[in-house]
């Protein structure tokens, strides 16, 4: 998979899962128990496991707007990786600590959503970090010659 298609299938992805929080038969309400938000707005567990609020709805949908527009160039995806990847990981470590796994009050940051913020963070990271710019080969001809001249240019980011 290249970085332009990671970058077009996370927009997808995210932009999806941002609809489905606003869609009562994807969500449930949040259990007995679960932390009480400031912004209440559309709470509930998105497929009864993430914790989903209109905030992180529009996160979501921002995300992937985001990922789709990344998506037209290797240098804009790489940014959008490598972005996506510290982002997810800020958010997969407040998660786990309790001051923080509200996104003080805002944002539900806390079960499911952990691991699912570690995996993207670690996938993004991959595509962000650690794949290898593509080289591109050129085919340029000369207007009244027999010459083809073949360059392979690093794509710039």
């Amino acid at each position: 998979m290249s970085i332009r298609t990671f970058a077009y299938v996370a927009g997808i992805l995210y932009i999806g899962a941002g609809v489905l929080g606003f869609i009562p038969g994807f969500t449930s309400p949040p259990p007995m128990g679960a932390p009480s938000l400031t912004v209440e707005g559309s709470y509930a567990y998105l497929l009864g496991l993430f914790p989903v609020n209109v905030l992180h709805n529009f996160v979501h949908i921002g995300i992937g707007v985001w990922g789709l527009l990344a998506s037209g160039s290797d240098a804009r995806s790489r940014i959008f990786a490598m972005s996506v990847a510290v982002i997810y990981t800020l958010f997969a470590v407040m998660g786990v600590l309790p001051e923080a796994h509200t996104l003080f009050g805002y944002v539900p940051l806390f079960g499911h959503d952990v691991w699912l913020h570690a995996v993207t963070a670690i996938v993004a990271g991959y595509f962000g970090f650690f794949t290898p710019s593509q080289v591109v080969t050129v085919r340029r001809t000369h207007r009244g010659t027999d010459n083809v001249k073949v360059y392979e240019e690093q794509p710039r980011l």
